[in-house]
């Protein structure tokens, strides 16, 4: 089975062309939750398939989540399959990717930089409480696409202050180091048990960030279906960028939100009454090969 590796901002995908290899949903599932496993396989966030349009798209994006979990769609995913597509001759320069959340555009900016423009907000709530081991935080709540990719936006202050150790905070999340760091430490169990609490009936992908200057933010997210922290989650990053637009706290133009892996940019403009959030950053083609794993079962 050949697969392609790719990343976006270090957030890292297997991407398996299903039009060719025709492996059903019970089947990439599992697949997702083998060659994801980090160490005893390739390793990755998710598991990306391109399968046949069903929609009027150029190709359809299916994604799985490390724990062989469906996924609505992913942004950075959606970006790197956009190069994907490019590459294999799927598409032009720009294309339409079919999702489970809805219909994707994406547009080739240069040989690495894609943008895509994720799909519309569907829901948000602006300044709710919720109550984690006695103590109680305010949040967002957004959700992108339909059916709706789930959200909580948590501003942490101080969180600047990690980003502040460079590369650090990137070594610390891959190599599970994550309590060497009180203040990341207490943010993953704040972020694993805000993505299970039982406000969130879909669970939720909790996005920390912290203002840094005009239009510049840090982000840091803790991924369902990742069970961890990631190091860039670009549905997270509009969301982020999307509230705080929505109380008057920013443009929404060209905002830079560095994450551990790297810098993304958010671009809303509002069409007809509608948020459009482009989202905007690189990616990486980091190895084509095939799968021997002789543990797999397919």
């Amino acid at each position: 089975m050949n697969f392609t590796k790719m990343h976006g901002a270090g957030n890292d995908f297997i991407i398996i062309n299903n039009m060719e290899e025709g492996l059903s949903s019970e089947q990439l599932s599992y697949l997702a939750k083998s060659l994801c496993r980090r160490r005893f396989s390739v390793g990755a966030d998710g598991l990306m398939a391109v399968d046949f349009p069903e929609q009027g798209g150029d190709y359809r994006m299916r994604f799985f989540n490390a724990d062989g979990s469906v996924g609505e769609m992913c942004g950075n995913g959606a970006r790197c399959i956009a190069r994907y597509g490019f590459e294999k001759g799927l598409a032009g320069d720009r294309q339409r990717i079919e999702t489970t959340a809805g219909m994707v555009i994406g547009k080739r900016q240069s040989a690495r930089m894609y943008t895509v423009r994720l799909n519309e907000i569907s829901k948000i709530a602006l300044k709710q409480e919720i109550t984690v081991s006695g103590r109680t935080y305010t949040y967002s709540y957004v959700e992108l696409g339909d059916p709706g990719i789930p959200h909580a936006v948590l501003r942490y202050e101080g969180l600047c202050a990690l980003f502040d150790e460079g590369e650090d905070i990137a070594d610390k999340i891959l190599s599970g180091r994550m309590h060497d760091d009180p203040l990341l430490g207490r943010l993953y169990e704040l972020g694993r048990q805000l993505r299970y609490d039982f406000t969130f009936s879909k669970g939720a992908n909790v996005n920390f960030y912290d203002k840094a200057g005009d239009n510049r933010l840090v982000e840091l997210t803790y991924e369902r279906g990742v069970e961890d922290f990631t190091l860039a989650c670009g549905t997270g990053t509009g969301s982020v960028v999307a509230t705080l637009m929505e109380s008057d706290e920013s443009d929404g133009k060209d905002v830079r939100v560095i994450v551990p892996g790297g810098e993304l940019r958010i671009d809303i403009q509002c069409v007809n009454d509608k948020k459009e959030i482009y989202l905007t950053g690189p990616t990486d083609i980091v190895a084509e090969g095939i799968v021997t794993d002789e543990d797999l079962d397919i």
